[in-house]
């Protein structure tokens, strides 16, 4: 019986997914073998030593201590994709009140509660409506940064609009490539594509290499009147740089999920309150991937959307017994590893070994399943983490 531990609310289709034969799912679990959350900090929790696996119902992990948890041997993944389409359409409603005197146009409306005749207020909506006139986002430049799975959607969409589409992401994966229309025109550096979009909208991940990504430096680049908009992370912008920016006319809006001091009484600012995957198909897909990223670890070992460790998925072989290892990416492990099975004289069927960065991950499947001797001889090889029979 495996335990899932939950934070936050996690949507009812993704806990469905752990059938109650197998799995006891509920947020007072203690020795857990996986967490499944959403937006709960981790930094400051105990890390129970039973803990195998963290899955984010979401793209962000910043709440989560990833390199910590990599040395520990704990897999975190994550669920890129399942919000993108709900982010698309967000970003596709901010563009929208950058462009177009919606917001003010709304107010004025609203002002008008006061009046009964209605061929006066028609008369006054008339005469003032040019006071909220804006423009047309077909013939404008949108400018992308980063280009995964929610990126590549936007710029569909932009270009579903009759944008212009500029790309930039320095470490764009060949999955994403493969995703990314062939109408969008590459940069090679940032500078270049603000110098050239009328929009320019963010998706790149929180990390140190992306903290403050936007700020006095690159604004400077910026196309005069350009309108920023960030449905990624709020730590990419400096907020101080962009209200500057704004006070001098180099930006002509910031569009963002992401409210700040200082934001509310900018009134080019257009501040939303983190409801960019708030919709419920958005959080049913998230959980439903999260969870089945989650069992498909824990009950085969394979790795899919992690942060931390590489992706792997072998095929298992029939009646055979798996055993899932990571390890330290040094030269050497792997090596050891098979001399300790083949001094027990346990039978190597198939196998398959990935690394990132400092870390690796190896299934083993074998004829039969090794003794606990064999196992705790596994977990004493130099730079192994952690061992399981799957």
């Amino acid at each position: 019986m495996f335990k899932i531990k939950t934070y936050n609310a996690i949507a009812v289709q993704g806990l469905e997914r752990f059938g109650r034969d197998r799995y006891e799912v509920g947020g007072d679990i203690g020795h857990p073998d996986a967490v499944l959350l959403r937006s709960h900090k981790l930094h400051d929790e105990a890390v129970p030593v039973s803990l195998l696996a963290v899955a984010r119902a979401g793209a962000g992990v910043n709440n989560i201590p990833v390199a910590d948890y990599g040395q520990r041997g704990i897999v975190v993944f994550n669920t890129p994709g399942a919000n993108a389409n709900a982010v698309k359409e967000l970003v596709l409603a901010g563009l929208l009140l950058a462009t177009r005197g919606i917001l003010p146009g709304i107010a004025y409306a609203q002002s008008l509660s006061g009046m009964d005749d209605s061929a006066a207020m028609h008369a006054l909506l008339e005469k003032e409506k040019s006071r909220f006139a804006g423009r047309e986002l077909k013939g404008k430049t949108l400018g992308i940064v980063g280009l995964g799975a929610i990126g590549a959607m936007v710029a569909d969409m932009a270009l579903a609009l009759g944008m212009q589409v500029l790309g930039y992401d320095p470490v764009l994966s060949v999955d994403a490539a493969w995703r990314l229309s062939n109408a969008v025109q590459r940069m090679e550096n940032l500078p270049t594509l603000l110098a050239r979009a009328d929009y320019v909208s963010l998706h790149v991940p929180a990390m140190d290499a992306t903290r403050h990504l936007i700020n006095a430096e690159a604004l400077r680049h910026a196309r005069p009147g350009a309108v920023l908009l960030n449905f990624a992370r709020e730590s990419i912008v400096d907020p101080a740089a962009v209200l500057a920016a704004l006070a001098a006319g180099k930006l002509g809006r910031y569009v963002c999920d992401f409210p700040e001091p200082g934001f509310a009484a900018e009134p080019r600012v257009i501040a939303m309150p983190h409801i960019g995957a708030s919709t419920e198909e958005s959080e049913e897909n998230c959980a439903v991937m999260a969870a089945e990223q989650i069992i498909d670890f824990l009950e085969h070992g394979h790795i899919v959307n992690s942060v931390n460790y590489p992706a792997l998925r072998m095929h298992r072989a029939p009646g055979s017994s798996r055993i899932a290892i990571a390890n330290d990416n040094v030269a050497g492990v792997l090596g050891h590893v098979l001399g300790v099975l083949a001094e027990a004289r346990v039978n190597v069927l198939d196998m398959s070994n990935r690394s990132r960065d400092a870390l690796a991950y190896n299934l083993i499947d074998v004829e039969t399943a090794p003794a606990a001797d064999v196992i705790a001889a596994i977990r004493a090889v130099p730079h192994v983490i952690r061992v399981r029979v799957v």
